[in-house]
């Protein structure tokens, strides 16, 4: 089975009931109590079809792979940027790619270069 990170998954180990409110909070990057408070103050405004929901979801969605719960905090949170925010992500991907690109660029141009105090080091070294 692949797993993708990009799908909402309920979160079993950091449940309260079913695990859809931690699911939420791991799909967005929220914290859980936040989530759990306003599902709350939701479902006691509303005509009482909030509670119906939650249970569909904690139904019909699968449990978080416990491969995924082993991750560091960095791919997390840009897993969590991909699902939020996909067009941003790749963005800023490109981006740092860009800046590498540069510096590496910077780097060549300082190598070969007429530079005669780094070419009497390297002379050295051979």
């Amino acid at each position: 089975m692949s797993v993708r990170r990009t799908r909402f998954y309920l979160d079993k180990r950091n449940k309260r009931f079913m695990g859809v409110c931690a699911g939420i909070a791991d799909y967005f990057g929220w914290d859980a109590v936040w989530v759990r408070v306003a599902f709350t103050a939701a479902t006691l405004m509303s005509a009482g079809w909030l509670p119906i929901v939650y249970l569909a979801i904690g139904w019909i969605a699968d449990p978080k792979p416990s491969m995924l719960y082993n991750e560091s905090d960095d791919v997390r949170q840009f897993w969590t940027k991909v699902r939020v925010a996909p067009q941003r992500t790749v963005r800023d991907v490109h981006a740092s790619f860009r800046e590498s690109d540069r510096r590496l660029r910077d780097i060549e141009a300082y190598v070969t270069s007429s530079n005669s105090r780094l070419a009497s080091e390297i002379d050295k070294l051979r």
